[in-house]
């Protein structure tokens, strides 16, 4: 089975996030978090940190992540691990393939004409603030 994560990144006041836009199918010209592909035999968190800073230059020493849940499509023979962290500090981030941009919390992430993944953003984020005390201290 092919793995993948994707990664939501939180300003330092917590107040926007971090996205792309996809360059590429699938989803392409829609907003995603920043992520990759697991590489066999790779563990998860490793993953997570190497894809962050292929993708953005943040750097674990930048942001601790948090693994927060996976989605599994066995019809499609794949998982998603779902990571997130807010930053310690202000970083100057760079784009790999997808540009990226920081956007407020206050917008529909559920509108699948925007945002990739059949709902899995508003999903995600409802759970992000479910366990904000988790994952922010």
């Amino acid at each position: 089975m092919r793995g993948y994560n994707v990664i939501a990144v939180f300003s330092p006041d917590r107040r926007t996030m971090l996205m792309c836009k996809r360059a590429k199918d699938p989803y392409k010209g829609l907003y995603n978090f920043v992520g990759g592909k697991i590489e066999p035999g790779e563990d998860g968190y490793a993953a997570a940190y190497r894809e962050l800073y292929e993708e953005t230059g943040i750097t674990e020493a930048d942001i601790r992540l948090v693994h927060l849940m996976d989605f599994s499509y066995p019809l499609d023979d794949c998982y998603v691990e779902v990571y997130v962290g807010g930053l310690n500090r202000e970083v100057k981030v760079h784009e790999e393939k997808n540009p990226l941009f920081w956007t407020t919390l206050d917008k529909n992430f559920y509108d699948m004409t925007v945002y990739a993944g059949e709902g899995n953003i508003g999903h995600i984020m409802e759970h992000i603030k479910m366990h904000s005390s988790e994952i922010f201290d």
